[in-house]
Parts: structure tokens; C-alpha cells; sequence
């Protein structure tokens, strides 16, 4: 059985859950950071020296930290052909989209977006900022946009871990208040994730405790 660290509000331990999820794996996770502290403490700096989550056990081998390599390591070791190719082109490609989501879509999101419109006090925020990061981020949604007209997924035409990487942060990107450009693809490739019963249940989690009022 799998072990999981961290709050199912985080992100990042959102994403390994959808993971967990597809893959139909057997786990327990325990709440660690934010509300529920425990992430600077002797025994989980054991884990994780970096005091992130999420951290991962599988059985006993060591524990792991860094949500792509994470992710990775539960292709590798569960994913079927169509989610992790065998095939070092194939899966190359489905690895490229992951990081190139991770690093353009992921990262220009969660703290230049939504940590200024829900993480931060209505006092403080920054709407121009705010502007900017969203159009930063709509420059790739657009490529994201443009792939989704000609493919189901991201990487092709089943579900990979490259949409695990990218559409996690999909739910909060729809569900937040800014101002969004219309991208069709992309709209009808949310609907088609957000019906999962994997996402449902590990992405559409309320973030009501990470706002700041």
C-alpha cells in the first residue's frame, strides 16, 4: 500500500492523488501542513528535509519527494502502456508536455494567480498584477488550446500523466474569480476530466480554508 503526506487541499498533493486515482492503487494518506502543522517536525523532516509535501512511501522503500518525480516513479512502476508508453519516443513525449506544464502552466498559476486572488487579503491584492499573471499564463493555455482542437488529451488522444501535470490546477483556474479568455478546446477538455471520478474526488476539493478574506 501506498503512503501519502499531505493535505488533500495542496495542489501538488492533489495531482498525486489524481494519479493514485487513475491508477486505481491502494493508499492511506495522512494530513500533513497548513492547519494540521506537523511538516517542520523531527519525523517528517525525516521523510523530506525540504518540509514539503507531498511525500510518498510505497510499501518499504524509501520515501519520495518532488511531486514530478513522484509521478514518475508511479508511471514507471503502475502505469499501463497508454499512460506511460514503453516506447522511449512515446514516452518522451508524454514526459515533455508533463514538464512543459509543470514549469508554464502549473508554476504560472498557483502563486502568481491564485495565491494573489485567494491567498492574499482582499486589502492587498494587486489586480494589475493579477492581469498580468493571468495573461502570461493565457500565452500557454492558448498552446494548450491549439493542441487540444487536434488531440482528446494533451500528449495524444488518452488520458497520460501529462494531463495529470496539467489539468489539476484546471478546477481552481475555472472556479476562481478573473478574467478569462474564451478557449473552447480547452473548456470542453475541462468538462471532460472534471467527469472522472478520480478528479471529482481528489481535484474538486474545496479551498474555502486557504482564503484569506
Amino acid at each position: 500500500m501506498l503512503t501519502v503526506w499531505g493535505r488533500k487541499t495542496s495542489s501538488n498533493v492533489q495531482a498525486l492523488m489524481w494519479c493514485i486515482g487513475e491508477l486505481g492503487l491502494d493508499y492511506q494518506r495522512i494530513d500533513i501542513g497548513h492547519r494540521f502543522g506537523g511538516n517542520d517536525s523531527e519525523q517528517f523532516l525525516a521523510l523530506n528535509p525540504n518540509g514539503t509535501v507531498p511525500v510518498l512511501q510505497d510499501e518499504d522503500n524509501p520515501p519520495l519527494w518532488e511531486t514530478g518525480s513522484i509521478l514518475r516513479y508511479l508511471a514507471n512502476a503502475y502505469g499501463g502502456e497508454e499512460f506511460w508508453p514503453r516506447d522511449l519516443i512515446a514516452r518522451a513525449n508524454v514526459d515533455r508536455w508533463a514538464e512543459w506544464a509543470k514549469l508554464n502552466v502549473a508554476l504560472k498559476f498557483t502563486a502568481p494567480i491564485f495565491w494573489r486572488v485567494v491567498r492574499t487579503h482582499s486589502s492587498q491584492r494587486d489586480p494589475s498584477a493579477i492581469r498580468q499573471a493571468t495573461d502570461e499564463l493565457e500565452h500557454f493555455l492558448r498552446i494548450a488550446n491549439a493542441r487540444l482542437m487536434k488531440h482528446s488529451f494533451l500528449a495524444g488522444d488518452e488520458l497520460t500523466l501529462a494531463d495529470i501535470q496539467f489539468g489539476h490546477v484546471l478546477f481552481r483556474y475555472y472556479d476562481i474569480d478573473i478574467v478569462r479568455s474564451e478557449l473552447p478546446a480547452l473548456s470542453d477538455y475541462y468538462g471532460k476530466i472534471k467527469n472522472r471520478p478520480a478528479f471529482q474526488q481528489h481535484v474538486m476539493v474545496s479551498y474555502e480554508e486557504l482564503r484569506v478574506v
